[in-house]
């Protein structure tokens, strides 16, 4: 007897009689891997690197802003104290008056105090042993990203003594202590330059701009203070008049009577090792030598 007919399997939807599983493959075949489950290790790690090294480099960024801005403040403040031992006149001519006792009391080493009106410049003049100490040593004894403003060890305290009293100050990025000197070396902003004042404890001396030049702290010649002679001197100051960029209009004839210079000397940013220097008259000698010419 006939075995009963079954009844045929129902297609499978999407697929051919007969065609082979989309997951099967013929007999001794490797197993396909997916493109990605191939990809080197790399291709899948480096993102996530990449992303963790500029956050690291970001938060480091952040580190280093946050510990700039906290050394530029703890300098500002000093600053701010210790300029409150000065009392500035509104009259350009007035000099200003100085508590030397509450100056000395913080550090006896205050020798001086200088200001350029219409700048920054407000700062009283320290003197070490060397001219290491206080480029980065407050008065309080203490570090700072600025130091203090300080008198040449070789100088005769408390300055404008020698033929030229050299004094230094920080280039500061936030534009304080020497920072505005550093453009005066454009005439434009060196004749918009009003006097300079220069209070010791025995009296206060006026100084008109002569000149501002630049050149590299290895220059030797910036630390002369003593000459053989006055024509020495002026032979000096007249090899400065000639290669400065900025300089007073009657500049040789203000030579010609100076025995006393001040020069203010800071960092400049334009080459390496770069300085950019102030170099002042006193106001008498300059009115000496203009009556004279």
């Amino acid at each position: 007897m006939a075995a009963p007919s079954q009844p045929a399997p129902a297609p499978v939807e999407g697929r051919r009689r007969g065609a082979r599983p989309r997951d099967a493959r013929p007999r001794g075949a490797k197993p396909r891997i997916p493109a990605s489950a191939g990809a080197p290790l790399r291709a899948r790690w480096l993102p996530a690197a990449l992303i963790g090294v500029a956050a690291a480099l970001i938060a480091c960024a952040a580190w280093l802003f946050a510990d700039a801005f906290s050394k530029y403040a703890a300098q500002d403040s000093l600053n701010a104290e210790l300029q409150a031992y000065v009392a500035l006149s509104d009259d350009p001519n007035g000099a200003p008056v100085v508590d030397w006792a509450a100056l000395e009391a913080v550090d006896p080493n205050v020798c001086a105090w200088l200001q350029v009106p219409g700048t920054s410049i407000n700062y009283p003049i320290y003197q070490a042993e060397d001219n290491e100490y206080y480029l980065n040593t407050t008065a309080e004894g203490e570090w700072g990203i600025g130091g203090q403003v300080f008198l040449d060890c070789d100088n005769a305290n408390p300055g404008l003594v020698d033929e030229q009293t050299l004094v230094y100050g920080h280039h500061l990025q936030n534009g304080s202590m020497f920072a505005p000197i550093a453009e005066l070396d454009d005439q434009g902003a060196f004749d918009e330059l009003g006097l300079l004042w220069y209070v010791t404890r025995e009296g206060a001396t006026q100084l008109v701009p002569l000149l501002c030049y630049r050149t590299v702290g290895t220059d030797e010649n910036v630390r002369a203070f003593t000459w053989p002679s006055e024509d020495d001197f002026h032979a000096y100051l007249q090899a400065l008049v000639e290669k400065a960029p900025a300089k007073a209009a009657d500049a040789r004839t203000l030579v010609s009577a100076a025995s006393h210079v001040l020069t203010l000397s800071t960092c400049s940013y334009e080459e390496d090792n770069g300085r950019t220097l102030l170099v002042s008259v006193p106001a008498g000698e300059a009115a000496r030598a203009r009556a004279q010419a």
